[in-house]
């Protein structure tokens, strides 16, 4: 039955903001640390999303699996002092901010789903004025990381909403997955680390072009039910 949506969850890296090159900067740096050949940056950015301990396993030869651990704990020093620095760039992607204020509704909640950590994730709010605007924030430091369900169905359980009236915008594959598996819709972004067709094969209802298309993409939804 069509009707209003309740909650509607965005991933962060990648959809609200281009984070492209720090995430790429102290992956480098950190295997340059560890005395390890710096991963290609298209592989990089393939694995964004992922639980860092994961998308590190991906990154690294299976006899080097060991040094998981290691190795994402030095990205997570890399990526903090970069934070710190004068000319960090993590810009809001166009249109977000507009479409956060319009959709910040008291009869619509907002909330995040985000492989970042939560104190990642609060600083990158607070630098761009948004942390009022989402009732909810799930991240790498709150359970299993994406594709699995659990931060959507924790998300929904902590505001009262269902399924029927969820929706994500993502732009990886792992968005989608986690969506399908948490039984909620979801809609992909074109501008973000994985390609139109691949959100599409991997659950997307629609691939938006721009956040000049989420509201009426998210009103299609309402209508359709």
């Amino acid at each position: 039955m069509a009707g209003p949506l309740r909650l509607i969850m965005f991933d962060f890296d990648g959809t609200l903001v281009d984070s492209q090159r720090p995430i790429t900067e102290a992956m480098t740096q950190a295997f340059a640390t560890a005395g390890l050949a710096p991963p290609d940056p298209s592989m990089i950015r393939r694995v964004v999303g992922l639980p860092l301990e994961v998308a590190i396993g991906c990154l690294l030869p299976e006899a080097l699996e060991p040094r998981v651990a290691e190795l994402a704990q030095t990205y997570r020093q890399t990526f903090a002092r970069l934070r710190d620095r004068p000319d960090f760039h993590e810009p809001l992607i166009a249109g977000a901010r507009e479409a956060i204020e319009t959709l910040g509704q008291p009869n619509v909640l907002l909330g995040i789903a985000t492989g970042k950590n939560r104190r990642g994730l609060m600083a990158s709010l607070e630098r761009h004025g948004l942390s009022g605007y989402f009732t909810t924030l799930k991240t790498a430091d709150d359970g299993p990381g994406k594709p699995h369900p659990h931060m959507l169905l924790d998300a929904m359980a902590e505001v009262g909403a269902e399924p029927n009236d969820t929706v994500l915008v993502g732009d990886t594959t792992f968005d989608m997955e986690m969506a399908c598996n948490a039984g909620t819709r979801a809609l992909g972004v074109s501008w973000g680390y994985h390609e139109a067709d691949e959100l599409l094969a991997a659950g997307a209802l629609r691939v938006i072009e721009s956040f000049h298309d989420l509201l009426p993409a998210l009103a299609d939804l309402e209508e359709e039910g």
